[in-house]
């Protein structure tokens, strides 16, 4: 496989047609690289438009939902992100590129061991990943951004309260087959915005509640 094609191909035909337009993000999609980030013996479905399975039932993002998160986040030089959900640390390397500091939390700390050492081997030092569980983040005006890579059947506000003013927050809501992708941005001491982005299914993240189950 000519991995360098490959690349460009993932960028041209999924991340770009996706409405990913902004060059800083498809820069650092090419630069950040995208096969060393999944696990061993899937190098060959790296550039793939579709989900990728890792341990513990989990599953890396496709690439076109990335540059997504990406767009939505509107990272800066300066900003200090939060990431819940670490994965492989591909989204997390691609923040660290584009913002000052990102702090990752996985609650799978098998994947928060893989996540640190794809980070160190690619060079990302400004990436602190931690293996802890994201739905127990108390944080309140610390964040430029967050990117939740699972999704919440119920809508959790905790995350838009972490947002320092300005902030920006991409976040997934609902069940299968409904689900949508949200931006919320902090515009005030105890105001937000919220905008509709696509439709998406994602896995929910662990221990994020759920509607009660209907019973006749």
């Amino acid at each position: 496989m000519n991995i360098e094609l490959a690349r460009e191909q993932m960028i041209g035909q999924q991340v770009n047609t996706w409405e990913v337009l902004d060059d800083r993000i498809l820069d650092v999609m090419r630069e950040v690289r995208r096969e060393a980030f999944v696990p061993q013996g899937w190098q060959g479905v790296a550039f793939a438009d579709s989900p990728i399975p890792l341990p513990h039932g989990q599953m890396m993002l496709p690439p076109k939902v990335h540059g997504r998160i990406l767009q939505a986040l509107g990272l800066q030089p300066a900003d200090l992100a939060l990431e819940i959900g670490t994965g492989t640390g591909f989204l997390a390397a691609c923040m660290g590129k584009l913002a000052g500091r990102v702090r990752s939390l996985e609650i799978v700390p098998e994947l928060a061991d893989m996540a640190r050492a794809n980070l160190l081997t690619a060079a990302v030092n400004n990436v602190a990943v931690e293996a802890a569980d994201g739905m127990r983040l108390e944080d309140t005006l610390a964040f430029d951004a967050i990117a939740v890579t699972g999704s919440l059947p119920l809508y959790d506000e905790r995350f838009q309260r972490a947002l320092k003013i300005g902030g920006r927050l991409f976040v997934v809501v609902g069940q299968a087959p409904v689900m949508e992708a949200w931006k919320i941005t902090r515009v005030g001491e105890r105001e937000w915005q919220r905008e509709g982005l696509f439709e998406t299914v994602l896995q929910p993240l662990i221990n994020a509640p759920k509607p009660p189950e209907f019973v006749f």
